[in-house]
């Protein structure tokens, strides 16, 4: 295994660079359909490694892209009632910051189905999406938006700029983690930013997943892990400049940030150098800092097991809430099945009557609470609590309560 960014060689054991290993699992998002449940799936290892030269947190690429999100991918953003409020006040500031309009160009990549791209076009500001995606672009096709079919880098940006023009605003939201070729990516991303553009990027902040035990969030089609620190060298190495940087509360604790090209006007914030040495601080540029995440994995998982055993002893039902890709992490490296968690519900009709990947736990509708009335259901996409405690908040009517494995079992 070679680094992603820097090509360093990271598989020597002297290193000592294994950041945690989770063991093997399917694809957390190759869910199972009822006819496919009598054939075989395959694990593949789920093993994190720290690049000592440059500091990205990185898995292998032992699968490919191209089969990682293939044309059934099941992961539509439109059904989180959050993140559609989080994109629509995203789209307001970038407007209002920098100053688009009926003559600006925004592209976003990875633009799913449309969840975020919506609220540009109902503001008149011309827009295309990138999504490679067929199941999810023809939704976003469906509500009017400009949408090409294609996995992104240099050379489709290269055709893109030449078949259009360079965009004033590239996003890239919850996309950077889900690159295997890195400095592609970002190449591209350069090349289809116009001379004074911004881009924005939003990503999990490696030091909330570390700090707060989020080892749930690392499956395989999250390539690779990010501090600051590393974002804005290899940004740096394809002319990208990072200008500003906000701290958000998406996923468990994220960062978005705002560059350009090396020459461009804008003007660096203090939050960058701020940021920078917050990571610092935490230690962050010494490997020390990425040993000994194993136990406290290994800890939280441990955590969960003893709860659903003691439970199941009892006679007492545990059911799941959110078919997300961390909840397949967290239950094939648990190693729970449907004898310790029935059923998981969810609101996406594209997961509802499938099977989880690996625990083979089916997917149902949410109607299925209110049947069978659990004494407990455990919120797999813990980043979402608030928002799903409200909107099951009837389960308390019959004495339920609610449970969250990560950062530590809590039950409310």
């Amino acid at each position: 295994m070679r680094c992603r960014f820097c090509d360093s060689n990271l598989d020597d054991p002297a290193l000592d660079n294994v950041f945690v290993d989770l063991g093997s699992a399917p694809p957390s998002n190759a869910f199972v359909s009822s006819k496919a449940l009598s054939e075989p799936e395959v694990h593949l290892p789920l093993k994190v490694r720290t690049c000592p030269q440059c500091l990205l947190v990185q898995v292998d690429e032992i699968q490919s892209h191209t089969e990682l999100f293939a044309p059934d991918y099941v992961y539509y953003s439109s059904y989180s009632r959050s993140w559609l409020e989080h994109a629509e006040r995203f789209v307001s500031l970038a407007a209002s910051r920098l100053q688009l309009d009926c003559n600006s160009l925004v592209v976003e990549v990875a633009s799913n189905d449309g969840y975020l791209l919506q609220h540009v076009l109902t503001r008149g500001i011309p827009c295309v999406g990138i999504e490679p995606t067929t199941g999810t672009a023809h939704v976003a096709q469906g509500k009017g938006i400009d949408t090409e079919i294609e996995f992104f880098g240099l050379d489709f940006s290269r055709d893109f700029v030449i078949r259009r023009r360079q965009a004033d605003l590239v996003i890239a939201n919850n996309v950077l983690a889900h690159v295997p070729d890195l400095n592609d990516f970002v190449a591209g991303l350069a090349q289809l930013l116009a001379p004074e553009g911004s881009i924005t990027v939003e990503f999990p902040h490696l030091l909330q997943l570390v700090s707060k035990c989020q080892f749930d969030t690392i499956y395989h089609e999250h390539f690779s892990y990010f501090s600051l620190h590393v974002v804005r060298t290899v940004f740096a190495a394809h002319g990208l400049r990072i200008w500003d940087v906000e701290a958000l509360s998406t996923h468990g604790g994220s960062l978005r940030i705002w560059a350009a090209h090396e020459a461009g006007a804008q003007v660096e914030t203090a939050a960058v150098a701020r940021t920078l040495s917050e990571e610092a601080d935490a230690g962050m540029l010494k490997m020390d800092y990425y040993r000994g995440f194993q136990a406290k994995a290994d800890h939280t998982k441990n955590e969960l097991l003893r709860f659903l055993l003691q439970q199941n002893g009892n006679g007492r039902k545990v059911v799941g809430y959110g078919a997300a890709a961390k909840g397949n992490t967290l239950l094939n490296y648990a190693g729970v099945r449907p004898d310790l968690l029935a059923y998981v519900a969810d609101a996406s009709p594209y997961k509802q009557g499938r099977y989880l990947p690996g625990s083979r736990i089916p997917v149902v509708a949410e109607d299925h609470l209110r049947a069978n009335r659990p004494e407990f259901v455990l919120i797999l996409p813990w980043n979402l609590l608030d928002e799903i405690v409200m909107q099951l908040s009837y389960v308390r009517e019959w004495g339920g309560q609610f449970v969250i494995a990560v950062p530590k079992l809590t039950v409310q």
